[in-house]
């Protein structure tokens, strides 16, 4: 059987699956053996390394060369996730916007610890949805109760907050030099500010001359090595791709079953070869695509024991700490880089792969997921 025809057959069974929000399982299934994707005889590319939903779960990660062993005491309420949604890696640190906490979730990987930071007064998070941290350490939280794009320093101290009233509901961000690009849901568009100052540069994505060319819905957005502007459009099932300065390029996807199509898609990112990355709540997993726009794999769809995917949001991409992690995976599969999944439901709340190769192993000449040089 084709890898095609697999990856359709579990892309069948996760939407006749799909009957509703299934309460969570008491306890996360135990991994005996390395997961992998494609699954065999297809050579391998994806590594299932390890998941992140309380704190205990700290204690599984090694940093290459050994970290002491840390024993956590008695579990609180406290040090576990609630309602994940978008995730990021900056410093050792994942990252995660719970909606419920509600606050940044932060799981150092170096401490070991696990800690909550809400922000206080003017600076409390009321439904922190997606976070994004600049160079520097400046953290920027999108929080759709407060309708706006809250802003702390590296040592979570609270700096700003822009927009008002009726003037955005930011659900995701992105930074690009000194542009903070925000979807804005309710308004159909992504508004364009001054990460320094907040103020709104231009508007983008609203078009009452090509309806076609208009998002509907947008979610989550990133940002290519192009400098393209990558935005999900939930409600139009598909990616609508724009220049740095808001012109349409191109869409990806549409409606539909079949590997590139789309049914629920949310979270997104890019990786340094090109490479697109889209989560789809409906179908349980992520697809990966090429930078014409070509389905490659897909990977995380459930059943037959593998760490399956439950309601999938925020998608990111690292290549800073990938030492942190090799232990975890196979001695021979070398690393290029982390991915890392969040979901909103479920056992594996934070799923952390590996992509890359297996020693030994021989790839096709012609694979479209080798990685390609920047431009």
């Amino acid at each position: 059987m084709s890898t095609r025809m697999r990856y359709v057959g579990a892309l069948l069974g996760a939407l006749a699956l799909l009957t509703g929000c299934a309460a969570p399982p008491a306890k996360a299934p135990v991994q005996k053996e390395a997961q992998f994707y494609p699954r065999a005889p297809d050579a391998p590319r994806i590594q299932h390394l390890a998941t992140f939903a309380n704190a205990r779960d700290l204690e599984t990660v090694k940093e290459s060369g050994g970290l002491k062993d840390f024993l956590l005491g008695e579990e609180k309420v406290e040090d576990a996730l609630v309602r994940p949604y978008g995730v990021t890696m900056s410093d050792s640190k994942i990252i995660v916007a719970d909606s419920r906490g509600p606050g940044l979730a932060v799981f150092d990987l170096k401490t070991r610890k696990f800690s909550l930071v809400s922000g206080s007064g003017g600076g409390r998070m009321q439904r922190p949805i997606n976070v994004a941290i600049d160079a520097d350490g400046t953290r920027y939280v999108t929080d759709t109760a407060r309708n706006q794009v809250l802003v702390y320093d590296k040592g979570d101290s609270f700096l700003a907050a822009y927009g008002g009233k009726d003037e955005i509901k930011p659900v995701d961000v992105a930074i690009a030099g000194e542009r903070l690009y925000v979807v804005d849901i309710e308004h159909h568009e992504v508004q364009v500010l001054d990460k320094r100052s907040g103020k709104l540069q231009f508007k983008f994505g609203r078009s009452e001359v090509d309806k076609e060319k208009s998002l509907h819905q947008p979610t989550n957005l990133a940002i290519g090595r192009d400098g393209d502007i990558y935005i999900v459009e939930t409600g139009n099932f598909r990616v609508a791709r724009f220049t740095p300065e808001g012109k349409f390029v191109r869409h990806y996807g549409e409606a539909g079953q079949a590997p590139g199509q789309f049914a629920r898609p949310k979270g997104i990112a890019m990786d340094r070869s090109g490479r697109m990355y889209v989560s789809d709540a409906a179908f349980q997993n992520v697809q990966i695509f090429d930078d014409q726009g070509r389905i490659l794999m897909a990977f995380g769809q459930p059943g037959d024991n593998l760490p399956g995917l439950n309601l999938p949001a925020g998608v990111a991409i690292d290549y800073d700490n990938v030492a942190l992690f090799r232990s975890l995976a196979d001695p021979k599969f070398n690393i290029e880089h982390l991915i890392l999944v969040v979901s909103q439901f479920g056992p594996n709340q934070v799923d952390v792969f590996g992509f890359g190769k297996m020693s030994g192993v021989n790839y096709p000449a012609d694979e479209k997921l080798e990685a390609k040089p920047a431009p």
